[in-house]
């Protein structure tokens, strides 16, 4: 279906294909391919469990299995740990920047680095540059909300933390980093960096996108608390609600 809507060109379909955190399970996805989404447009969707790479939206419509849970963790009720903080300290040396999408051989190159060590270690796919596919994956669609956060060792780029920065919370992407640097437990630094930022601009949100169980890349997520767990899979025109994980309580 083609709609036009307010000057966006919406394209939508669903694709039943692999599933990409359970292997050998089968997965539904509804795909939405928007072009120049606003910001307001953007946090609808992700409050309702989209996520987004590029122009293109998604979402899990699976019908016989829940395992993609959507979280986010609640920003003003967080408190950094004693190890998160050895973590924020281990890394307060490295320079950063913060603006709107781009693509450099620095990026293709870490980039490369770091999925070949996710084959060899979590079993990825081996890794494919094609400097087209991260353009449309990482840099298109980022309109005014879409920023890279990169992370610098001196003059080396050691990690790029793709974030949107909507009105109540900081949807996170996507994470790449120097496996060289496995002490620097970056994966973990970016994502409190992410928090610390949230907590700075007065956003009550940090959108963590699907936490699976069963996926070793993805369980992490149940690891940051308070967070909370989107109920069912909301339409556009519902109202989203969302619950303490594993508590009875409702915050919409």
């Amino acid at each position: 279906m083609t709609t036009n809507n307010q000057n966006t060109l919406l394209k939508e379909c669903a694709l039943h294909e692999p599933c990409s955190y359970i292997s050998g399970n089968t997965q539904s996805i509804h795909y939405k391919v928007i072009q120049e989404c606003s910001k307001e447009q953007c946090e609808a969707l992700i409050l309702r469990g989209w996520r987004r790479f590029g122009a293109m939206y998604f979402r899990p419509i699976c019908q016989e299995c829940k395992a993609c849970e959507s979280l986010k963790i609640a920003v003003n009720s967080y408190h950094f740990s004693k190890s998160e903080r050895r973590i924020l300290r281990k890394n307060d040396h490295l320079t950063t920047i913060v603006r709107h999408p781009t693509l450099t051989r620095d990026h293709l190159n870490l980039f490369e680095r770091y999925h070949r060590y996710k084959h060899y270690t979590r079993n990825w796919d081996a890794p494919k540059v094609d400097p087209k596919n991260y353009y449309s994956s990482f840099v298109q669609g980022h309109g005014d909300f879409g920023y890279e956060i990169l992370y610098f060792d001196n003059n080396k780029l050691i990690a790029v933390d793709l974030v949107d920065i909507l009105d109540e919370g900081i949807s996170s992407l996507y994470c790449y980093y120097d496996p060289e640097y496995g002490p620097q437990s970056l994966g973990r630094y970016t994502l409190l960096e992410q928090i610390a930022l949230a907590q700075r601009l007065g956003l009550k949100w940090v959108y963590l996108g699907y936490y699976v169980e069963e996926c070793q890349s993805l369980s992490y997520k149940a690891s940051y608390f308070p967070s909370l767990e989107l109920i069912g899979r909301p339409e556009e025109n519902d109202i989203p609600h969302w619950m303490l994980k594993n508590k009875n309580k409702s915050i919409f």
